[in-house]
């Protein structure tokens, strides 16, 4: 059957990524589910956990509320939530039993709204789609709620947005910062990871945008139709690509190419004749690729097997392939000598085939957490040791 998977696991679902792309910015996270459900992105899908506390709770709903449709007791647990924690906003996300019920978010989210004058939005998530879709909903929320017009600064500043632990470990938020520093550039906000709520606000300081996870496009999207903020694809991988990535931004900065969406540098690509193939999201495994063909002289090839937009895939030319068996059928037909992905895609991959095991949270959770490496501005040999 298409799109059953009999030995990959599943990516993480939308309705972590919702908590993940909020966990930093003194909001409340409401996923509606049963009691005890929240367990699966506390000890799955979020390593900030256990080191600093969020507001992220279960409505604990029943099975008479669902049956019944009791949205009331939703809203008033949400109104008492915020006379003992005063949240900076709230946002409520789904899970598949209120999507079966047909709960409307949005109407909930109003009435809370009403009645504790808090920013609430409700996202539209049901656990079953990609952490993808759930962080770009929440990001462009916030930025949407709480963006405003403020002076640009002298410098070049940039927004670095769709920083979650998903995609990148611990630590990126730091890296970034000081490769921007490095390269003459200012970090104003970076949306997901090291960042507070007032920084969003004044996300329109900055000159440019970097986005380095297809999470962070909706939201890079409306600041440049709103905001005159262009945007450009690409985590500074390696030594060379990070340098050639610099100069990028700060030519968008002076003078953007693109007017009606993204730019993507052009190392980006992929190439037809790789014997070499990436697997992970978009932005991250495109990167890889820029920086193995600019430090090493290696041809990488793209799969990613999570959703990305147009905008994104008609620069890179990579192959966006969701499931199982679809995956093997094109590793099967490429027959690439080397592999880099994450260590469970090893049992997908033909015998004799390199692997060369590259971690992704959003896909093995916690199991190989501590052997996530920091790319950022770094000697991409690290990766063949």
């Amino acid at each position: 059957m298409k799109n059953v998977s009999r030995i990959l696991p599943m990516y993480t679902a939308d309705t972590s990524g919702v908590c993940s792309a909020l966990y930093e910015l003194g909001g409340m996270t409401v996923i509606h589910d049963a009691s005890g459900c929240n367990s699966t992105y506390t000890t799955h899908d979020e390593p900030r956990w256990y080191d600093r506390r969020s507001m992220v709770f279960i409505s604990a709903l029943t099975e008479m509320d669902a049956i019944m449709g009791n949205d009331e007791k939703l809203v008033n647990d949400c109104i008492s939530a915020v006379a003992d924690l005063h949240p900076e906003f709230i946002a409520l996300c789904g899970s598949p039993m209120p999507m079966m019920t047909g709960v409307d978010f949005e109407a909930i989210a109003s009435e809370i709204r009403d009645r504790s004058g808090i920013p609430t939005f409700g996202l539209h998530t049901n656990g079953t789609v990609s952490y993808i879709s759930g962080a770009s909903q929440a990001f462009a929320a916030v930025v949407k709620e709480f963006v405003r017009r403020v002076p640009k600064t002298d410098s070049i500043g940039v927004n670095v947005i769709g920083l979650t632990p998903l995609d990148h470990p611990l630590g990126t938020e730091i890296s970034i910062k000081s490769w921007l520093t490095t390269n003459g550039m200012e970090l104003i906000c970076g949306l997901g990871m090291g960042s507070t709520l007032d920084d969003v606000r004044r996300m329109t300081a900055a000159k440019v945008n970097l986005v380095v996870s297809n999470t962070g496009l909706e939201a890079a999207e409306y600041l440049r139709k709103y905001y005159d903020i262009p945007y450009v694809f690409g985590l500074p991988f390696g030594n060379g690509f990070s340098r050639r990535l610099a100069d990028t931004l700060r030519s968008e900065a002076e003078k953007p190419s693109v007017k009606t969406g993204g730019y993507v540098p052009k190392e980006m690509l992929s190439f037809p004749d790789a014997d070499t193939l990436v697997i992970a999201e978009g932005v991250y495994g495109a990167s890889l690729c820029a920086a193995l063909k600019a430090d090493l002289g290696i041809k990488a090839g793209l799969l990613c097997p999570l959703p990305a937009d147009d905008v994104f895939y008609g620069f890179t030319g990579g192959d966006c392939v969701f499931s199982e068996e679809d995956i093997e059928a094109f590793i099967a037909d490429m027959k690439p000598k080397t592999v880099i992905a994450d260590p469970l895609y090893k049992y997908i991959i033909p015998k004799g085939t390199m692997h060369i095991e590259l971690p992704h949270l959003a896909f093995s959770g916690r199991t190989y957490q501590r052997s996530i490496p920091n790319l950022i501005n770094t000697d991409i040999k690290e990766l063949f040791k």
